[in-house]
């Protein structure tokens, strides 16, 4: 990227950053004033020390009262300074943070409503990452690189004003020894900006990589590969070290460059103070004010060498948030949103196709995953979606969840196109438990509760009697109140499953896709976690992704998919008779399970 485009990238990406949370401008007029008048104020130091030389010190006479006079000023200066700046290092400090809650809260917020496939492509601890590291970069910046820039901007903008009207020469001669600092730090600007984008992103890779370490800790352990896994984190830290490093030498020419033109700088209007003397005009006084101000004048400068440093990461982590929020949500929100029929809703599925064309980590984009799959499901009844792994069973069921938009063609929930259908309408009328239902580290209160936060204990103990899981329920530790650990940990699968059915029992869906577990469970669970879903499906429209064909066959119907088309639609025994693929898979089945009867039975 050029020079030019990276200013603009710069000052396009703050723009944005204050498009988003309006809070940062807010008040912004009155706060730079605050500062302005803080600032000027501090600059009647100068002016009173060369009044005092001038008009104070005579040959052999002092005019204490006069000095006595300034001193006076010169406090009371001191104070409106003092009180000025610390107003306006407040109400930034406010305006900052109000800006902070905002950008975290429409983070959060965008980040659940981004499409499966975004999420599919962008690891968690990325994800992590932007909420966590790049806002709190933000914060450190506001702390204050942000403050900085106001007190020590507007000090500049004060002091620059009052050297002209001293003296334009000594003025001229200080900003054109001055100037060439400003080339400076724009070309260590540049490379500041690489380098600290790449800082950025490798922090983000190694916060992914440490987020797959400790979730996947167990499997490394059990496979013995922990020092694989430790030795890629040990590669990232050393990229990540190094790239912190590379960031910190280059920022490094910053501050011992403004030392150095600051002395040229004083050293400069001395001299040219002293050639010009009183016969150009320039007193004693002038020239000792003056070079008070030359020093007003080069401390921000000498700071801002730091500043930038600050800015540029805090720019870095801004663009990366930003870059989040710029993402599309899916699926959309309708513009225009229609309501649902009262009653059990229908379901039709009209020459529906999808691909994962957006992943970017595919490399078969252009192969759909379903392909003009058509069937339409009465009010009320329960089909079953049956076929290998990778046939699409699970991404059609997210069709019509409107977790996704299909590639093509249309999906229809009681006669309304699912996609007019508001979100919060949807939510409260189709309810999913997956495959792997997600549980909060809290209690079996708080993990059915949330559902239906109005719930109360009795909703949820009447619940839990309805599905005839009170024998279950019983043995728990602390009932409601026992804790189910980390992603359910505490709870086998079985029992994680049937938490996800009472709560998606007490939502009181019309239609509800159940995505069954795959992994195994004891006898005794599967009888409750069948018993529980005969109840919540009763009277409803029901899809479940059936991976034991027990389930598959107290259906309704089942519809058979084979590499995302469907390939036989019907009952079990109308699908038996026809000896297809239904029929292999069931016999299939029945061979394994009567192969597992007899291992158990020696």
């Amino acid at each position: 990227m050029n020079r030019p485009a990276a200013r603009f990238e710069t000052v396009r990406t703050i723009s944005r950053g204050v498009d988003v949370a309006p809070s940062f401008r807010r008040g912004l007029g009155i706060t730079f004033m605050l500062a302005l008048v803080g600032s000027g104020a501090r600059l009647v130091i100068p002016i009173i020390v060369q009044q005092s030389i001038d008009k104070g010190l005579r040959p052999g006479q002092i005019d204490i009262g006069f000095i006595t006079k300034l001193g006076v000023i010169g406090a009371i200066s001191v104070f409106i300074s003092a009180y000025a700046l610390r107003l306006s290092a407040m109400r930034l400090g406010v305006r900052a943070e109000e800006g902070l809650y905002t950008l975290r809260i429409k983070l959060f917020d965008h980040i659940h409503r981004l499409s499966l496939a975004d999420h599919n492509e962008e690891r968690r601890g990325a994800l992590v990452s932007r909420v966590t590291s790049d806002i709190e970069t933000l914060t450190q910046f506001f702390s204050w690189g942000g403050l900085a820039w106001l007190l020590d901007g507007s000090q500049i903008l004060a002091v620059s004003i009052v050297m002209v009207a001293y003296d334009w020469r000594l003025a001229l001669v200080a900003f054109v020894v001055a100037a060439p600092l400003l080339f400076v730090l724009k070309a260590v600007q540049q490379r500041l900006v690489q380098a600290y984008n790449l800082t950025r992103e490798r922090n983000a890779t190694l916060l992914g990589l440490v987020a797959e370490l400790f979730a996947g800790s167990e499997t490394l352990r059990v496979y013995n590969a922990s020092d694989h896994m430790v030795g890629r984190v040990s590669v990232s830290v050393k990229k990540r070290a190094d790239s912190n490093i590379r960031a910190g030498f280059i920022g490094a020419f910053l501050f011992p460059s403004g030392e150095v033109f600051s002395v040229f700088t004083v050293v400069a209007v001395i001299t040219c103070g002293i050639i010009i003397g009183p016969t150009g005009g320039l007193t004693a006084g002038a020239l000792v004010g003056f070079v008070f101000l030359t020093f007003r004048f080069l401390e921000p400068i000498a700071e801002f060498t730091e500043v930038i440093d600050h800015t540029q990461t805090a720019v870095a982590g801004l663009r990366r948030v930003l870059s989040v929020l710029d993402t599309p949500i899916g699926p959309p929100a309708p513009e225009f949103p229609l309501p649902l029929p009262a009653g059990t809703l229908s379901v039709q599925v009209k020459n529906v196709s999808f691909s994962y064309g957006s992943r970017l980590d595919s490399q078969d984009d252009d192969l759909p995953v379903l392909s003009e799959v058509n069937f339409s499901i009465p009010a009320g009844q329960h089909i079953a979606l049956v076929g290998e792994s990778g046939s699409g069973k699970t991404t059609l069921a997210r069709l019509i969840a409107r977790l996704a938009d299909p590639t093509m063609g249309e999906i229809y929930l009681g006669g309304v196109l699912v996609k007019r259908v508001a979100n919060e309408d949807l939510r409260t009328r189709l309810t999913v438990v997956p495959q792997e239902p997600f549980l909060f580290s809290e209690t079996i209160r708080y993990n059915l509760r949330f559902a239906v936060p109005s719930a109360s204990d009795k909703d949820l103990l009447s619940a839990i009697s309805e599905l005839q899981l009170i024998d279950w329920f019983d043995v728990l530790p602390s009932g409601l109140d026992t804790h189910v650990g980390q992603r359910g940990g505490a709870l086998s699968a079985g029992e994680r499953q049937l938490v996800a059915l009472i709560r998606a029992f007490l939502v009181r869906p019309d239609i509800l896709i159940l995505d069954e577990a795959t992994s195994a469970v004891d006898a005794l669970t599967e009888v409750r976690i069948s018993r529980a879903f005969d109840r919540v499906s009763a009277g409803r429209t029901t899809i479940s992704i059936a991976h034991r064909l027990s389930t598959a066959a107290r259906a309704d119907r089942i519809i058979v998919l084979e590499h995302g088309r469907i390939v036989e639609d019907g009952s079990h025994h109308e699908l038996l008779s026809n000896d297809r693929q239904y029929g292999r898979m069931y016999a299939a089945w029945l061979a394994s399970t009567n192969t597992e009867s007899e291992v158990r039975g020696v």
